[in-house]
C-alpha cells in the first residue's frame, strides 16, 4: 500500500467515523482558509480606503453583485460536497466520483455565461442600485473582477470536491498561496503601478486564477485522490445534475439574499446617515466576516460530516454534528466577540488612517460593537441550516434564511432606522435582532427535522423486526 493510498483511505475514515474529531479537523483549515480569504479582503479595503471614501463606498457597491457569483461558486460546491458526502457515507464510490464530474461540468458552463452577463449589464445595475456618484469607480473594478470569475467558480468547486474527501491540506494550500500572493501585489498594482482601484481588481483576479491552476492539476492531471476524474467513464445522469441543484440553487439564492440585504441595508443607510454610513458600513462588515469565520468554517466542515451521517442514516451522529459545531462555534465566537469590543477603536483606525476619511472611527468603532452580539447567535442558525444542505433539503435551507435576513432583519431595521428614526444605529440593531429571532428559528426546525427522521428510522426497524417474527 503507497503512502498516498494511506492518505486517502485516512481522509474516508476521519469522515466516517467520530463527527466531533472530523468537525474539529475539517473546520480548523477551513478557518485558516477563510481568514486568508478575508484579509486580503481587508488589505484590498485598507488600500483602496486610502483612495478616499468614493473608492471605499465603490467597493461596497459592487459587493453585492459580486455575491451573486460567490453565492454561484458556493452553492455549486455545497450541492456537490452534499451529494458527494452522502454517496460516500453510503458506500456508492461511482455514484461520487459521477458527482464530482458533473460538478465539474457545471462550473465550466457557468465560467462562460456568467461574466459575459454580468459585464454587460454591469452599469444598469449599478445605476439602480444608487451607485451613479461612483459609477466610474465602481465600474473600473467590477468589470474586471466579472471577467476573471471562472478562477473563483473553479476554486471554489475544485476545494469543495477535496473538502468532500477530508483533503482539507491541499485545499488549503492553494488558498493560502492565492491570498498571500494577493495582499502581496495589490499595494504594486494599485499605487505603484498607479492603477487605482483597477489595480486592487487585477490583483484579486491573478491571485485566484494562481489557486485554480494548483486544484486543476490536483484533481485532473495528477489524479491522486480518492474520487476518480476518469472522463471516459463519465456518463451524464441528469438525477445528479437534479441532486446537485438541488442544492446549489437553494444555496446560491441565499447568497442572493445576502446580496439583497446588502443593497437593502446601503439604501437605507444612504436615506438614513448619507453615502458616508455606507463606506462604514463596508468596512465594518469586513471585520464581522472576520469575526464570523470560526462559525462559517465549523459550518462547512458540518456540511461534509453530516452529509455521510445521513448517507449512512446514521442520524445519531448526524445529531452530534450540529450541536458540536454550535458549541464550538459560540465558545470560539464568545472570545473573539470580547476582543472586538476592546480594540474597535483600533481597528477603526486600519480603514480610517488617511485625511480623507479619518472622520469615520468612531462610528466604525459603534457599528464593531453592536455587532459583537452579532457574533453569538450566528453559529445556532449556520449550523442548522448547513444540516439541511447536507441531507440534500436546500429548499428548507433557503426558507430559513429567507426568514432570518430578508423578513426579520430587514424589517427590523426598517422600523428602528427609518420608522423610529434612529438612523444607522438603528439599522445595525435591526439586523442584530434580526439574526437572532432568524438563527433561534433555523435550530427549533432542526429539531423538528431530526425528531422527523428518528421515528422514521425507528418505523423501518419495527418493520423489518415484524417482518422477521411472521418468516420464523
Amino acid at each position: 500500500m503507497t503512502d498516498e493510498t494511506k492518505n486517502v483511505g485516512s481522509r474516508i475514515n476521519l469522515i466516517t467515523g467520530d463527527p466531533k474529531r472530523a468537525i474539529r479537523k475539517l473546520s480548523f483549515p477551513m478557518m485558516l482558509i477563510m481568514i486568508l480569504i478575508v484579509s486580503y479582503q481587508i488589505v484590498d479595503s485598507i488600500w483602496v480606503a486610502g483612495l478616499g471614501a468614493d473608492a471605499l463606498a465603490a467597493l461596497g457597491f459592487i459587493s453585492p453583485i459580486f455575491m451573486v457569483i460567490v453565492g454561484l461558486a458556493q452553492g455549486l460546491g455545497a450541492g456537490a460536497t452534499s451529494l458527494i458526502a452522502r454517496c460516500i457515507g453510503a458506500k456508492d464510490k461511482d455514484n461520487a466520483d459521477n458527482a464530482a464530474m458533473h460538478a465539474i461540468l457545471i462550473t465550466a458552463v457557468l465560467s462562460v455565461v456568467l461574466p459575459v452577463v454580468l459585464i454587460l449589464l454591469l452599469k444598469d445595475i449599478l445605476i439602480g442600485i444608487g451607485a451613479s456618484s461612483v459609477l466610474t469607480l465602481a465600474t473600473q473594478y467590477g468589470q474586471i473582477i466579472f471577467a476573471g470569475s471562472f478562477a473563483l467558480l473553479f476554486n471554489s468547486v475544485g476545494s469543495s470536491i477535496l473538502r468532500a474527501e477530508g483533503d482539507m491540506k491541499r485545499a488549503t494550500y492553494a488558498i493560502a498561496i492565492s491570498s498571500i500572493l494577493n495582499m502581496v501585489i495589490a499595494p504594486i498594482f494599485i499605487y505603484t503601478l498607479n492603477m487605482g482601484i483597477s489595480g486592487a481588481a487585477v490583483a484579486t483576479v491573478l491571485s485566484s486564477s494562481v489557486a485554480a491552476v494548483a486544484i486543476f492539476y490536483w484533481i485532473l492531471i495528477k489524479r491522486d485522490t480518492y474520487l476518480a476524474f476518469k472522463f471516459k467513464d463519465f456518463h451524464f445522469d441528469p438525477k445528479i445534475i437534479k441532486d446537485i441543484l438541488g442544492v446549489t440553487l437553494p444555496a446560491s439564492v441565499e447568497q442572493f439574499i445576502m446580496s439583497v440585504l446588502t443593497v437593502g441595508i446601503n439604501a437605507m443607510l444612504v436615506i438614513a446617515a448619507g453615502t458616508t454610513a455606507v463606506a462604514v458600513y463596508t468596512a465594518g462588515w469586513r471585520i464581522v466576516s472576520m469575526g464570523i469565520i470560526p462559525a462559517l468554517g465549523i459550518e462547512t466542515a458540518v456540511l461534509t460530516v453530516a452529509g455521510v451521517a445521513y448517507g449512512a442514516k446514521n442520524y445519531k451522529n448526524l445529531e452530534i454534528s450540529c450541536h458540536y459545531a454550535i458549541k464550538l462555534g459560540v465558545f470560539i465566537s464568545l472570545v473573539l466577540a470580547v476582543i472586538t469590543y476592546i480594540f474597535a477603536p483600533n481597528i477603526a483606525w486600519l480603514f480610517a488612517y488617511s485625511s480623507n476619511s479619518g472622520d469615520m472611527i468612531p462610528m466604525i468603532t459603534e457599528f464593531l460593537r453592536i455587532f459583537c452580539v452579532f457574533f453569538m447567535a450566528i453559529p445556532f442558525g449556520l449550523a442548522s441550516t448547513a444540516v439541511f444542505q447536507a441531507a440534500g433539503k436546500g429548499t428548507t435551507s433557503l426558507l430559513l434564511v429567507v426568514i432570518r435576513d430578508l423578513v426579520l432583519s430587514l424589517i427590523a431595521a426598517y422600523i428602528l432606522g427609518i420608522v423610529l428614526h434612529l438612523g444607522a444605529t438603528g439599522i445595525y440593531w435591526g439586523i442584530v435582532i434580526g439574526v437572532i429571532l432568524g438563527s433561534a428559528v433555523s435550530y427549533l426546525y432542526f429539531r423538528l427535522f431530526l425528531r422527523g427522521l428518528k421515528r422514521e428510522k425507528m418505523g423501518d426497524v419495527n418493520i423489518s423486526e415484524f417482518k422477521g417474527e411472521r418468516i420464523n
